[in-house]
């Protein structure tokens, strides 16, 4: 498929140009505690196994390096993916026209009819620990994907001496492809997976591509993260837990028509407790989030495009969210309404979950408010902010190789301007006049 992300990531499905190159073959004893490594791209790199970045160490990847997961690790223990331990950093910043790409052994990156969007969980994925605070009871968490008995695998930094500007370092035009191993029953790896990360690191420019699991996951921490792509994964494309505070924007997903894969966003608070304390408070602005088409029947457990639970706020601004049937209903968004404790509901009432001036269109479950958002309460908050039920006009949706997704809007049409006024007053966030991701002709 060749690359349709003109605004976000012009890298997506684009064929990498490779010469000969060495293999060199990495495991976890390539690099270790104050270490400090390069990835060339005269080489191509294979993970065999599980690979940490560990205290005090520093991986540097340059750009267009291509390292691929060793295939025979797919299930136990020892799945072949990279993770950068909390102290550990990764300088891995490619350019438009030289992505890094992470992706599975078999795959040529030269040809972009090589692998198919359904070919998931050939290995594992990248993940990120580090020190920022996490909301469960000690505020140190082990993070999924990774064998419960490996102390690298240990995030956050506790809830006396929590760092919410740690640095893990630099991802920056990077590609993950393929991934998604399952190292035991609903313990998959996400393509990027990010543990109590802070807000000192850098994610910009990273696409997911056919992840057997979620697209991304952040467990907790403050990690701010803009041009983001999931596209085609089997489960959820973004996905936040244990109070996740971070900023986001310009983030774009699109389902699978048959997999479908679980919702596009879901967003929870706590796990334990789930009414823990930082609260999951996100601000996320600029995104376009298309289902798996409203007259697909996909698999997968989304009822709904979004769903708030567990106690989780988020706060999103000038989106889109459009062409959703999921396996168990098609609906826009549910918010967890329990008879008693906090819960997501309790969140919207406190003014930490908003939906402000987003666009909504085209559910299986149908195009009203009761429709689309049956709870009243919910219903009534999207009424009150902003949100408009009309069609966004995108140039093209497509979901098979044949060059036909654009998902810009159309230049004279209702998501081509008036949104600049609610982007949130931070400077991370770039003040633009149009909803979603996508400028209407950039």
């Amino acid at each position: 498929m060749r690359s349709i992300f003109l605004r976000i990531l012009p890298i997506l499905f684009l064929p990498v140009l490779v010469f000969a190159q060495s293999v060199i073959t990495v495991n976890d004893s390539w690099i270790g505690t104050g270490d400090n490594k390069t990835m060339t791209s005269n080489n191509i790199y294979l993970l065999d196994g599980s690979v940490f970045v560990e205290d005090g160490a520093v991986l540097n990847i340059e750009p267009g390096t291509v390292i691929k997961g060793k295939e025979t690790h797919t299930t136990g223990d020892n799945a072949s993916a990279l993770i950068i331990a909390r102290g550990g950093k990764i300088f891995a910043s490619g350019t438009p026209s030289q992505p890094i790409v992470f992706t599975a052994e078999s795959d040529d990156v030269s040809d972009p009819n090589d692998l198919t969007v359904d070919d998931r969980g050939l290995w594992g994925g990248v993940i990120l620990l580090g020190y920022a605070e996490i909301n469960t009871t000690t505020g140190v968490g082990q993070i999924e994907g990774i064998p419960s008995t490996e102390p690298r695998g240990a995030y956050g930094g506790g809830h006396a001496t929590p760092n919410d500007d740690d640095n893990s370092g630099v991802l920056r035009y990077v590609s993950i492809r393929h991934g998604g191993a399952e190292i035991g029953s609903g313990n998959e790896i996400n393509g990027l997976t990010m543990g109590a990360v802070g807000r000192g690191t850098t994610i910009e420019h990273i696409e997911v591509l056919s992840n057997l699991d979620d697209g991304y996951e952040w467990f907790g921490g403050t990690v701010n993260c803009k041009y983001l792509v999931s596209a085609f994964v089997g489960d959820d494309d973004f996905d936040y837990d244990e109070g996740w505070r971070g900023m986001g924007q310009f983030w774009f997903a699109v389902k699978d028509p048959l997999l479908g894969g679980g919702r596009v966003a879901e967003q929870d608070g706590g796990t334990d407790p789930e009414d823990g304390t930082p609260y999951a408070i996100p601000m996320i602005s600029n995104v376009t989030y298309i289902g798996a088409g409203v007259n697909n029947f996909p698999q997968g457990d989304g009822a709904e495009l979004m769903i708030f639970r567990d106690n989780a706020g988020g706060k999103y601004y000038n989106s889109i969210f459009t062409d959703y049937n999921g396996a168990n209903g098609g609906k826009g968004i549910t918010v967890e309404d329990l008879t008693t404790g906090e819960d997501s509901r309790a969140r919207l009432e406190a003014g930490d979950l908003r939906l402000v001036n987003n666009i909504w269109w085209n559910f299986a479950a149908g195009n009203s408010l009761a429709q689309f958002a049956p709870q009243q309460f919910v219903a009534d908050s999207l009424a009150a902010t902003g949100n408009q039920i009309v069609d966004p006009q995108l140039s093209s949706i497509s979901r098979t190789n044949d060059g036909g997704l654009d998902p810009r809007p159309n230049a004279a049409g209702p998501a081509a301007s008036g949104a600049a006024a609610t982007v949130p007053a931070d400077p991370f966030f770039s003040n633009v006049d149009y909803y979603g991701a996508f400028h209407p002709t950039a």
